[in-house]
This record gives C-alpha cells, sequence and structure tokens, in this order.
C-alpha cells in the first residue's frame, strides 16, 4: 500500500499534456503570480493524474531537462521560474478533493485552492483545516511549507493534520516513481511524509496527493475527522489615519499589539479563538489598519473581542477614522476576511521577506520601521509589514515533530512591495532589503533564532539569506527556515531524491560525502 504507479485512472489515461513554445497556451503558462519571473521550458507538462505526473518527470529526466513544479503560481521568489528550468510540471488541474474511507482522511490534490478547498470541505462535511488567509492560493506547495492561518491559533499548523502525501519521487537509476508515505510508525517511507510537514515545495519530488486527518480521530464518520470551524464570528476593522500617527503613537500601537500576543499565546489562552493582523503600509496609503475574527460562541466571546480592542488602543492618542464591528457566519466571514487581509500580487510584481517573532521588536526596531514607512524616497502604498497573530495550540507540539520547527512563534511577520513596472525593481529591492537589514541590525540584518527573533518561514521564500551582503549574521539561511531539523531533511534529499533531481535557490542540499 506504500507504493503506486497509477491510482486515479486505471485504464483509458491520458497522457500528460506537453505544451511547446509554439502552443498559444504557452506564454500564459510560463509565469506564476509575481511578474518579476517569467520561465522559457521546452515543455510544460499540464498534470492531470498521477502517472501523467511519473510520465512527465521520467520525460524530463531522460532528457536532461531540470525541472521545476507549480499549483497555484504564488511562490514569490525565483524558485519556480527560472532560466535554467527546461520542463515545468502544472499541477493546477489536479483539483480533486474528497473523503477517502480506507485511510478514513480527506484527499486533497495539489491544485486545489485554499477558498474553493474551504468551501468544499464545509458545505459537504462540515470542517475545515488551519490554511491561509488568501484564496487563491494552491494547496500544492503552501501544504508542503507547513501553513497556517486565522484558525492557527485554536488548531495548530495545517501539517499536523497531514496523515499521508504521494510523491512522484527518481530513484538513482534515474526512475520515476510514485510513493505514498505516512505517519504510520512502521511505514518505510515515514521520513518523506516528515520532510512534507514543513519541508517547502520542490525539494523531494512532485506532490500529487495529500491525505489529512485530526491526530487521534477515531471512527468514519467524515464529519469527525477533522475540525469544525466556528459557527459564525465576531469581525472588526479598524484603520488608524497616518496623519497624527507620529512615533509616539505608532510605537504605541504597534507595542500594544505585540504585546498583547506576547501575553496571551499560550496553548492554555483563553484567547485561542482570536485572531487578528496589524497591517502597517507606508504613509502614502493613508492610514493603518487592524482586522480581528473570534469565534462568536466562545466562552464569553463578546467580552474578550471588547477587551482585545481596548488593550491595543490603549494609549494611542489617535482617533481611528474606521471601527466596523460585525457578527457573520464563518464561511462568508471568510471571504470578508481574504477581501480585507490579502492584497492581490497577481498581475504585479513583488518581492517578500518575513520573520518570525518570540516576543515584540525592541524600541529602537519599531523607530525603524516607523521612519522607512514614514520615509518620502519610496511612496508606495502597497509596502507594508504585517504583523499576523500566531501561538497557542500551534506551540504545543516539539519543534521536531514536524519539519516546521517555528513552535514559540506569537507573531509572523510580513515585509512586502508590489508595483508594476520592471524600470522600478531596483529601487523597489533596495528599500525593501535596506528596510529588514535595518530593522534587524543588531543581528547581522537577519532574524537569528534569539530572545525577540525565531527565524522565518519557508513560504515566504527570501533568497538574499543566502547573499553575505544582506546575512552578515554567520547562519547559514536553512537555519532561518529549518533550525536543527535541516540536517534531518538533508538525509531524506539523499533516500528520495539522490540525483538532486528537484532543486531551486533554497532547495535542501543533499549532505556533503563526508556527513
Amino acid at each position: 500500500m506504500h507504493t503506486t504507479q497509477d491510482t486515479h485512472t486505471p485504464e483509458g489515461r491520458t497522457a500528460a499534456f506537453r505544451i511547446a513554445p509554439d502552443d498559444r497556451r504557452y506564454a500564459d503558462l510560463t509565469r506564476g503570480c509575481n511578474q518579476r519571473f517569467v520561465s522559457s521550458p521546452d515543455y510544460v507538462y499540464l498534470i492531470r493524474s498521477t502517472q501523467d505526473a511519473v510520465d512527465a518527470v521520467q520525460e524530463a529526466v531522460d532528457g536532461g531537462r531540470p525541472i521545476s513544479v507549480r499549483s497555484g503560481g504564488h511562490c514569490m521568489d525565483e524558485l519556480v521560474d527560472t532560466p535554467e528550468v527546461r520542463a515545468l510540471l502544472d499541477t493546477s488541474e489536479l483539483q480533486g478533493i474528497r473523503f477517502d474511507p480506507e485511510r478514513r482522511a480527506f484527499m486533497i490534490e495539489p491544485g486545489v485552492r485554499l477558498g474553493d478547498m474551504c468551501g468544499t470541505l464545509y458545505k459537504k462535511w462540515g470542517v475545515t483545516l488551519p490554511v491561509g488567509s488568501c484564496p487563491s492560493v494552491g494547496v500544492g506547495g503552501h501544504f508542503a511549507g507547513g501553513a497556517y492561518g486565522p484558525l492557527s491559533r485554536r488548531l495548530g499548523y495545517l501539517v499536523d493534520y497531514l496523515c499521508a502525501v504521494e510523491v512522484v519521487v527518481v530513484d538513482a537509476d534515474g526512475r520515476a516513481r510514485a510513493v505514498v508515505a505516512t505517519d504510520e510508525p512502521d511505514d518505510p517511507h515515514r521520513e518523506l511524509w516528515w520532510a512534507h510537514t514543513g519541508g517547502g515545495g520542490g525539494n523531494f519530488g512532485i506532490v500529487t496527493r495529500y491525505w489529512l486527518r485530526s491526530q487521534g480521530a477515531e471512527g468514519d464518520d467524515p464529519a469527525t475527522l477533522l475540525p469544525k470551524p466556528p459557527q459564525s464570528v465576531l469581525l472588526s476593522r479598524v484603520v488608524w489615519p497616518w496623519a497624527g500617527l507620529d512615533e509616539a503613537n505608532f510605537a504605541r500601537l504597534v507595542g500594544n499589539f505585540a504585546g498583547w500576543f506576547e501575553r496571551n499565546s499560550g496553548p492554555d489562552s483563553e484567547y485561542l479563538d482570536l485572531y487578528s493582523g496589524l497591517i502597517l503600509p507606508h504613509k502614502s496609503a493613508g492610514g493603518v489598519m487592524m482586522n480581528v475574527q473570534m469565534d462568536a460562541d466562545a466562552p464569553h466571546a463578546a467580552e474578550l473581542f471588547e477587551r482585545f480592542h481596548a488593550a491595543v488602543r490603549e494609549g494611542v492618542e489617535v482617533p481611528a477614522v474606521v471601527d466596523e464591528k460585525l457578527r457573520m457566519p464563518w464561511l462568508r466571514a471568510t471571504r470578508w476576511t481574504w477581501l480585507y487581509s490579502s492584497g492581490s500580487t497577481e498581475t504585479q510584481r513583488a518581492k517578500l521577506k518575513a520573520a518570525d517573532l518570540r516576543r515584540g521588536y525592541s524600541d529602537e526596531q519599531v523607530a525603524t520601521i516607523h521612519r522607512y514607512l514614514t520615509a518620502d524616497d519610496y511612496p508606495n502604498p502597497s509596502a507594508a509589514l504585517t504583523f499576523v497573530g500566531f501561538g497557542g495550540v500551534a506551540n504545543e507540539r516539539p519543534e521536531d515533530a514536524t519539519a516546521i520547527p517555528q513552535r514559540d512563534s506569537v507573531l509572523k511577520l510580513i515585509y512586502s512591495a508590489t508595483w508594476q513596472h520592471a524600470t522600478d525593481d531596483e529601487k523597489s529591492f533596495a528599500w525593501l532589503r535596506a528596510w529588514y537589514r535595518d530593522v534587524h541590525r543588531d543581528t547581522g540584518g537577519v532574524p537569528i533564532s534569539d530572545d525577540v527573533t525565531n527565524g522565518t518561514y519557508i513560504n515566504n521564500p527570501d533568497s538574499d539569506l543566502k547573499a553575505p551582503e544582506w546575512n552578515t549574521s554567520g547562519v547559514p539561511w536553512h537555519t532561518f527556515y529549518y533550525k536543527d531539523n535541516y540536517p534531518r531533511l538533508q538525509r531524506v534529499k539523499a533516500a528520495y531524491d539522490p540525483r538532486d533531481v528537484f532543486h531551486h535557490a533554497l532547495s535542501v542540499r543533499p549532505p556533503s560525502p563526508d556527513a
């Protein structure tokens, strides 16, 4: 039951669609959402089954063509669409969602988008998973990187529910095959399953199916094998105008927000059902915004909801210009949350940098953030720093339980900028890189693991961590993402991708021969 060659289409299988440069579809298939990157592979393969993936990988290996893989296309760094790639495997047509009674788990294919997944799981079975807040992201890379979202304080990381994964790998002799790896203790492929609990996409093979189930869940009823979301939620959106947000008021707002999560992010917190994000754009955007979501039926929900708002506002002398509070059914509320928490990057050029925090930044760091956001040399309203509330149940497990090791973070941060034209690339990179470096100046320009910062998240990849001009800490790039889990990931790499077929700018490297 651990290895399969073709379980999707036993007969009459449709071959992988091979799209060449002279095909009218080619131009649309050789770029993802970040318009900075356009590839020119010899072929794009539209994968519609596991066997399609096996055949496409085999053909690429036999032809000596470097491979990359895409599901939703939301990779924000140069990992997928690169000049070196000659065979691009597009799994966006793999969109199955079903309950698998044999595994007592939900099977989800990598081309499924988060918005569609949440809707289908809830409408058919009344269940959900703790995933991110952008509905157009494909699950393929999102799941492999660990995945978190507005429900993670109550439910943990997405990969805490991953019980099996199907991966097309390449053996030492160059043979492509599909392997199903599970979390079962006696599974000979268990380490391959573990590598997909936060090891990142494009490292070990091509994922064609994921299976998910709550840990310790019993019985055969699908409605009991994944968590249920809130029936309804309390929502708020608060906007403070930049006019009046001098350095002191800005510092008070940011400090209140970060300090609240420091105090209220233990796994036994009464606030596990509350999630919030604080979006701090450049002053040219006009204002900063906070989104809040809470299970409306949690004990003392209304009181806790108001207490949170009061704690964040305390001592901030600038009155809000928008102060919206609502209650609505959960699924509808996800659309509302997505609208205000995830700007579209699908027709723009973008660069992201990220950091995990164990506690709030120092006063000096907050002052640096304010200085960059109020400077006149880069008046880009889409340039922003987002503080995402985290902690809670996500921090219950040990760092090596999954490949994603950030198990004591209370905030996840995203530094971002988007722009339209290639002529703005140089100044956009320079501004964002300098901002990030200066905030982390005392630790080599990067968020090393210390009492404040906690590395960063592989689903916000940043190849600058490999560049000595931007990372002067002496800490290697992989430590920021994987900490002490990296050698174990390297052993999985050696076992399942010994030819290093699957590689990119931030891929797990094979262990050195003398390791």
